[in-house]
């Protein structure tokens, strides 16, 4: 099956064009104003900047969000660098960005780092974007491909070379494979992405891929290339190349479905959002810390289990006023039902549920400043 079309993208055009469309007209509000609804930040009177790097996996969800955002609060100047999730929690620590986006929750280490670094002491991990990742392929005449956890890992791990080895073919019975050899391709940055792709790995094929989950690529050989473009890119310019990445930007390429149980499943916002609702909470975590522990092996029908859950990371309490007050206007924004519906219709991904939109809103309630 093949999850993204030429149509599709031309709906995602269409939706992310209304979005802008929407916003510009909202700021023509504001300029007579007051906000079309009602925010308790004021709407336009919000001012200043608000900063943002990481994730690379939400930049069309980002761009969605900047557009519905600063149609309520013109004034405010926002940036967001899709530079890769190590580096967003890297300048979220450094106290060079307000907030980050990042496909892995902090680990000990960076949580002990971000908790000094904000005012309070406290920090949020808010999992406000939710999306499978593809096993994208660049396969003429394969429209259909069906791949179980070992041989993924056979295959990037470098075990299995040709499209046609007889694992490939044990998955695919019906299909006719092409004697051709494969490129496997993984990011070269410090990738959430890499980071859940190789847990997910390691979870489920650990007699084969026995790499402990990473954001860096933990083997040699393979075709390297950045952020997320970089390996859709290069998948979609190699005759047959296979990568992972967010699902919604593995535009013209081919989707793998995954072995789940005695199932196929192909990546979806339905399926990923399955999973994520049957798996448990991060123990020890602060009051405001929803980070989630993804259930990997599954077997449950329907749900996918290559799926990421990217965060917002931030402080329950900075320094200035401004900065504050602008965090908080975003997260209200990402994680409102308007918020997550133009992610979606941009970005393909699966909307929050009502239970992850209400704990996330008693976080970003408690968001103030230190004077």
């Amino acid at each position: 099956m093949k999850l993204s079309t030429k149509s599709r993208a031309a709906t995602l055009s269409v939706a992310l064009a209304t979005t802008l469309a929407l916003s510009a007209c909202g700021a023509e509000n504001e300029s007579g104003g007051g906000s079309s609804n009602g925010d308790s930040n004021g709407g336009g009177e919000l001012s200043g900047a608000l900063v943002g790097a990481g994730a690379s996996s939400q930049q069309a969800a980002m761009e969605a969000w900047q557009a519905g955002f600063q149609g309520e609060y013109p004034d405010v100047r926002f940036s967001y660098a899709p530079e890769g999730s190590g580096a967003g929690r890297e300048q979220f620590i450094a106290g060079s960005v307000d907030f980050a986006g990042s496909d892995a929750a902090l680990d000990e280490e960076e949580l002990t780092a971000a908790q000094e670094r904000c005012a309070g002491g406290e920090v949020f991990e808010l999992p406000n974007y939710i999306s499978p990742i593809a096993v994208a392929y660049n396969l003429e005449g394969v429209e259909d491909l069906n791949l179980s956890a070992s041989t993924i890992a056979s295959i990037f791990s470098g075990a299995i070379t040709n499209w046609n080895d007889p694992a490939i073919a044990e998955d695919n019975p019906d299909a006719t494979l092409p004697d051709q050899a494969i490129t496997a391709v993984h990011r070269s940055d410090d990738s959430g992405t890499t980071e859940n792709f190789t847990d997910y790995l390691f979870q489920t094929a650990g007699d084969v891929w026995t790499a402990e989950p990473d954001g860096v690529w933990p083997l040699p050989g393979g075709e390297a290339a950045s952020g997320t473009s970089g390996v859709v890119s290069v998948t979609e310019q190699t005759p047959g190349a296979i990568t992972y990445a967010d699902a919604s930007r593995a535009e013209g390429l081919g989707v793998a479905n995954i072995a789940v149980g005695e199932e196929f499943v192909a990546p979806s916002a339905e399926s990923a959002s399955a999973v994520v609702e049957n798996s448990p909470a991060v123990e020890g975590r602060g009051e405001y810390d929803f980070a989630i522990e993804l259930n990997r092996e599954t077997e449950g029908s329907g749900e996918y289990p290559i799926v990421l859950v990217s965060y917002h990371l931030g402080c329950i309490e900075y320094e200035e006023q401004e900065t504050a007050d602008n965090v908080k206007a975003f997260m209200e924004y990402v994680i409102s039902e308007e918020g997550q519906q133009a992610a979606e219709e941009n970005a393909g991904n699966a909307p929050i549920s009502d239970a992850l939109r209400e704990q996330a809103q008693g976080a970003i309630d408690a968001i103030t400043a230190a004077s």
